[in-house]
């Protein structure tokens, strides 16, 4: 096997591919000053884990601050420990250099066909999704796993979400998603359905500051050692209710979040329901070529708001990542943005979160490109 200069490769990473790698094994990263902060999926499955995990711009490498026995890493060595921490699988420093290299697109590192042999054939798969970033492939399908939803109703989903209603999402639009809540975890639970209604996973919304600031806001439901997890690039929330207006109508909106897409409804009407949620800051290619499927041809891009002010270094890094968007799919139909320059939001508020007054104001003056 070719031993290969990783230290030359790791080079010519990226700041911004680093986020992408984090974003797509779940360690919902962020950018501050001087690195980027995320879950600890170095020691922590899908989902879990503090946001201890530092990745320092100017040394290029990773520091865990909670429960690696040696704390700092590069990206290679992190993507050793996902893999055994994800799916108990060893990858050895080539495996891990030849992955990274490909995902990031760098040159003279061939990935071939005993890639990963040790990797079980769906994360093959999963890994190689971005193979069809071109979005030529109409019959490109991956099914996920399906678990009984007979867990739906062991959650109570009828029971009342008192925080959710005083967001204005109403209570029918909670019993349509069967929203429940999970005392053990103290979690409101969020069902995630593929586009053929298949229980897919069950993301659970933590109600305790406590867990909020360990552990996060999001993370998959774990009960009786089962963690209801997927991964969330391969799939559009809600999708499975909003496709057949998408279809008719060959237009999308695109959230961030699940609760986005239930104040949409709530204020439109399932009639009148074109969300889905990505469930992220990125839009994946397989997400994008579901929404192709459809015959859609105009996608509106309704991000949280990441900035606090305009024509800052915070918007403009902001608006650095949505242009990314508009490079990947921007061939393949029209994108427009929410773009919140005149101060109608609140940081990190969803377009819709301020009421349906306000984001019709968003949507009517959103950029198109």
């Amino acid at each position: 096997m070719v031993d290969f200069d990783k230290k030359k490769i790791r080079e010519q990473i990226t700041n911004e591919q680093i986020y992408d790698l984090l974003e797509e094994f779940g360690a919902e990263p962020q950018y501050v000053s001087d690195a980027i902060i995320s879950r600890t999926i170095c020691h922590n499955n899908f989902g879990e884990g503090s946001r201890k995990l530092y990745y320092y711009f100017n040394t290029g490498l990773f520091h865990c601050y909670t429960g690696c026995e040696e704390p700092s890493f590069d990206i290679f060595e992190l993507i050793i420990k996902i893999f055994k921490t994800q799916q108990d699988k060893e990858l050895d420093l080539n495996d891990a250099i030849r992955y990274v290299a490909y995902k990031c697109g760098i040159d003279g590192v061939l990935v071939t066909d005993d890639f990963g042999s040790s990797i079980q054939e769906d994360w093959k798969i999963f890994n190689n999704y971005d193979r069809i970033a071109s979005l030529t492939n109409k019959d490109y399908h991956i099914q996920l796993k399906e678990y009984d939803d007979i867990i739906l109703d062991r959650l109570n989903y009828n029971v009342v979400i008192t925080p959710w209603l005083k967001e204005h999402i109403i209570q029918e639009v909670l019993d349509y998603n069967r929203i429940g809540f999970y005392p053990g975890g103290d979690q409101i639970t969020i069902p995630h359905w593929d586009k053929d209604n298949r229980l897919v996973g069950v993301r659970g919304r933590s109600v305790c500051v406590e867990d909020c600031e360990r552990y996060g806001k999001y993370r998959p439901l774990y009960i009786n050692q089962q963690f209801y997890t997927h991964p969330l690039g391969m799939n559009l929330y809600n999708l499975n209710h909003s496709k057949n207006n998408i279809a008719t109508l060959k237009t999308a909106i695109v959230y961030e979040s699940e609760k986005s897409c239930m104040l949409h409804q709530s204020y439109f009407g399932f009639d009148h329901d074109i969300s889905v949620a990505c469930c992220g800051s990125s839009i994946s290619a397989y997400q994008m070529q579901m929404l192709l499927d459809l015959g859609v041809t105009s996608v509106v891009v309704a991000f949280d708001k990441q900035f606090q002010e305009t024509k800052t270094a915070e918007s403009k890094l902001w608006e650095k990542k949505l242009m990314k968007i508009y490079e990947k799919f921007g061939n393949d139909v029209t994108l427009s943005f929410i773009w919140d320059k005149d101060g109608v939001l609140g940081y990190k508020d969803s377009p819709i979160d301020c009421g349906k007054e306000k984001f019709m104001y968003l949507y009517n003056n959103r950029i198109t490109l």
